[in-house]
């Protein structure tokens, strides 16, 4: 009896083990087929590229819409256009990557490092940006509407004419950053550190949202918005202690 059982469990058991074999080369290969990932107009849309190298990888207008590229290396990646709506870069590395005209609507970008990435009209409309480092990004004219930016790093950004309504700066660092002509229509800048911001020709900024500011000291202010701040809020204009 026993033997009639070694004969029968030991084919099956070769068979679950190549089958488990050839399921992970499967796998591993679908994450790592970057002569794919490479090529401009990739259609890499819902794909597995999480903790992927793709430092300095040719995305030009790829399909990337919905893929997981969690903890990807994206330095120096040239994205320009491409369609990254809905997809996942938790903790991604974008040092340096353009991303001009890209398609980032809906993009969960949390804790991402986008410092000195070209951002030129990209869409970022509805984007997770919490505690993200946009540290010297070039975002002119992106849509940042509806963007989650809570306690991102946005120090020295350029975000001239840049779509910011409905956006949540709260707890943001915009210090030094350039915000000439943006629209900050219904922006909440709560505890949000605006030293040195350049906020001349701002669209739609009340005093009300301003007066939520951690702090305006140095902010460049149109003469009648700085007038208000110094009669009511005289305290956000003051070195701040820390």
């Amino acid at each position: 009896m026993r033997k009639y059982l070694l004969h029968i469990c030991f084919p099956v058991l070769f068979a679950l083990i190549i089958s488990f074999v050839f399921a992970f080369q499967v796998s591993a290969f679908d994450k790592t087929d970057f002569e794919k990932a490479k090529d401009s107009n990739a259609d890499l849309s819902n794909a597995d590229l999480s903790n992927a190298d793709l430092s300095s990888a040719e995305l030009y207008e790829a399909n990337l819409s919905g893929a997981d590229l969690s903890g990807a290396d994206l330095i120096g990646a040239d994205l320009i256009g491409a369609n990254l709506s809905d997809a996942y870069l938790f903790g991604a590395d974008l040092y340096g990557a353009d991303l001009r005209e890209a398609n980032l609507s809906g993009a969960k970008l949390i804790y991402a490092n986008l410092s000195g990435a070209k951002l030129t009209y990209a869409n970022l409309s509805g984007a997770d940006l919490v505690g993200a480092n946009l540290s010297g990004a070039d975002l002119v004219g992106a849509n940042l509407s509806g963007a989650e930016l809570y306690e991102a790093d946005l120090v020295g950004a350029d975000l001239i004419g840049a779509d910011l309504i409905y956006a949540n700066l709260s707890g943001a660092d915009l210090s030094n950053a350039y915000l000439y002509e943006a629209d900050l229509r219904d922006v909440d800048l709560s505890g949000t550190d605006l030293r040195g911001a350049n906020l001349t020709q701002v669209k739609y900024l009340s005093i009300n949202e301003l007066s939520e500011a951690k702090t305006l000291y140095e902010a460049k202010l149109d003469s009648e918005l700085k007038k208000q701040v110094k009669d009511k809020y005289p305290h956000l204009l003051k070195k701040p202690e820390y």
